[in-house]
């Protein structure tokens, strides 16, 4: 059940009011200056072109490579080059095409801002926190992967990618790209090529000498949340979640474990802390499928003061117009934007760094049974236990010891039947220790495989007859061996060591 928060620990400091011409978010900066690099790279591993222009129908030349242009945010010492926000807005012109001659990017992002109001002409010129190209800060810090909205730019979120890489982040986006091309198809093949895309930049991760890749979280706006989902149901390497006004709610038939639904996406799999945020108009329609069914992990649900989905967006709310704003002004807006940037932080604080502070913060302000600064409700459905999956059998096994692995692997099959041995799997594992000279631990694992398989898989007694030969005892490798002859005549192994035994 959720239990209504009441206070969040900090307050939400409010920095700088904005104005027409400057958004300025209303969470203050970490210590750490930030950096930004931007690398041109290609998942070479996926076509991403098709083989003639789907405009001109003319033949594609050059790389047809899935090109995955990359922000990284990052701490950073000394000084780098100041940028302004038209700098973030020039790196739309080479999201997919990475040759484009300066001349062309210039003309494309005059062509993406020429139309827009003056106040958000004025913002363009405004100076930004990162540093371009900035030495990097000695250290190991957590990743952050930011997956943004449905066909949206990888700098729709600026402003919280630079403030978490100033409270100690490394923070890595690309575009939201569809299978194909940039316009993302409202699809589950659609969300699953973000999807890939957020897979990518954890392996890109490992590469980077800041990052600490044991501690790594997405955080997904809008479309970008379920693509982050699937990313995460898919790989383990991904330690939280965090969602921002998502489609959850809107296409839960993708997650909600339907006919329609992604069938890895399983509450065994989902077994990490997720942050739920979304605003006042979209409560009660917030994906309630999936969040009941993630049973083991805490989910947080926050509900923000904000008007629109695109008070999520950073992007959104300097683009915008004033009178987009209806009966809130900017400076509202950017005031509700620092409010969901100071949450993420906190939470990622406490969930991924394990600070403990943090977490009492957190845990605290839940007790305390009020919303913080900024949000209408603060909320937490809590885990009901250990996910049973095959990392939590491995490590109950590695606490309790081999001998109990029968009892280990009853009560969480009977939690989660798609946790199941496979018989070549469990053959291969018994083999591996018995290579290894644990020739009990080996006898354990074919024990448990005979027991699964009574009357099938002669290879399995043949190997408790390897693991009791082992250990020296005779006639219980001689029964296994025999049983293996019962169950396939030609089982060559067992007939040779029956021989070397003095069995006819």
């Amino acid at each position: 059940m959720f239990r209504t928060l009441t206070t969040l620990l900090l307050a939400f400091a409010l920095a700088h009011t904005a104005t027409a011409a400057d958004f300025t978010p209303s969470a203050p900066p970490g210590p750490y200056r930030v950096g930004l690099h931007v690398r041109q790279q290609y998942d070479r591993a996926r076509v991403y072109q098709h083989p003639r222009n789907p405009v001109t129908a003319q033949a594609t030349s050059g790389d047809r490579s899935r090109p995955l242009q990359t922000l990284i945010w990052y701490p950073a010492i000394g000084t780098g080059g100041a940028l302004t926000y038209r700098d973030y807005v020039t790196t739309v012109a080479t999201e997919e095409e990475f040759s484009r001659m300066p001349d062309q990017v210039r003309r494309a992002t005059d062509a993406l801002v020429e139309t827009r109001p003056a106040e958000v002409q004025r913002d363009l010129a405004s100076p930004v926190r990162a540093l371009r190209d900035a030495p990097e800060r000695p250290g190991k810090f957590p990743i952050v992967i930011y997956a943004p909205s449905h066909s949206a730019y990888a700098i729709e979120n600026v402003d919280l990618c630079e403030y978490l890489a100033s409270h100690g982040y490394i923070v890595i986006a690309t575009p939201s790209l569809g299978l194909r091309s940039h316009t993302m198809t409202a699809s589950l093949e659609g969300a699953e090529a973000q999807a890939d895309d957020i897979g990518f930049l954890v392996g890109y991760a490992q590469t980077l000498a800041q990052a600490d890749t044991n501690r790594i979280a997405v955080v997904g706006h809008s479309w970008g949340s379920l693509a982050s989902v699937l990313a995460a149901a898919r790989d383990d390497r991904i330690r939280a979640l965090v969602t921002l006004d998502g489609s959850l709610r809107a296409a839960y038939d993708y997650v909600n474990g339907g006919p329609r639904a992604a069938g890895y996406v399983t509450p065994e799999r989902l077994g990490i802390p997720l942050l739920y945020m979304t605003r006042l108009q979209d409560e009660g329609a917030i994906g309630s499928e999936l969040l009941a069914r993630m049973r083991y992990a805490d989910v947080y649900l926050a509900t923000l003061d904000a008007a629109s989905h695109m008070d999520f967006s950073s992007w959104s709310l300097r683009m915008a117009p004033d009178a987009a704003f209806g009966k809130r002004t900017r400076a509202q807006s950017a005031q509700a934007y620092g409010a969901m940037a100071r949450m993420v932080e906190r939470f990622l604080d406490a969930r991924l760094r394990n600070d403990a502070p943090a977490r009492r913060q957190l845990d605290d302000a839940l007790a305390a049974n009020r919303p913080p600064a900024g949000f209408v409700s603060f909320a937490i459905k809590r885990a009901t236990g250990t996910p049973p999956t095959l990392d939590t059998f491995l490590e109950q096994l590695g606490q309790q010891g081999f001998e109990h692995i029968a009892a280990i692997y009853d009560r969480l099959h009977a939690q989660n039947p798609d946790l199941a041995l496979d018989p070549l799997q469990t053959h291969d594992w018994g083999m591996k220790l018995l290579r290894e000279r644990r020739a009990a631990d080996a006898m354990q694992v074919f024990r448990l495989g005979v027991k699964l398989y009574p009357e099938r898989f002669d290879f399995l007694y043949d190997g408790l007859g390897q693991a009791y030969e082992a250990t020296g005892e005779r006639d219980a490798a001689i029964a296994n061996y025999r049983q293996a002859l019962a169950l396939e005549p030609g089982q060559a192994h067992a007939r040779e060591r029956l021989g070397a035994l003095g069995v006819q």
